[in-house]
């Protein structure tokens, strides 16, 4: 099974930068989630979206950011996990290395 593990922004906690510690201990676990066969891929996301809307069959395009998103998604992982708790067991241990902050944790479907 596919999870997508997304790090949200949380408007909440202050945000520092991450240190050169946190970076080697990020590289490792990414390390040991490849050489496993779990992680897909992984990245950041651009604070500034493009966003597409389908309605009556009109589409319209309209580029960010968007003031609304107050929660959005800055980074993510994809992973292929056994079970939801094995994708869960992965995610803390990413959060257990950044510390605070919030994110989901979405099955992936494909056909």
């Amino acid at each position: 099974m596919r999870y997508m593990l997304m790090t949200k922004d949380d408007t909440n906690v202050t945000v520092t930068p991450l240190s050169p510690e946190m970076f080697v201990q990020m590289g490792k676990l990414i390390e040991e989630m490849t050489k496993a066969g779990v992680m897909l891929a992984t990245g950041g996301l651009s604070p500034n979206p493009t966003r597409i809307k389908s309605s009556s069959g009109k589409i319209t395009i309209t580029d960010g950011p968007f003031a609304e998103a107050k929660e959005a998604v800055v980074g993510f992982a994809l992973i292929e996990a056994k079970s939801k708790e094995e994708a869960i067991e992965w995610s803390k241990r990413f959060w257990q290395i950044v510390g605070d902050g919030q994110g989901e944790i979405y099955e992936v479907f494909s056909s």
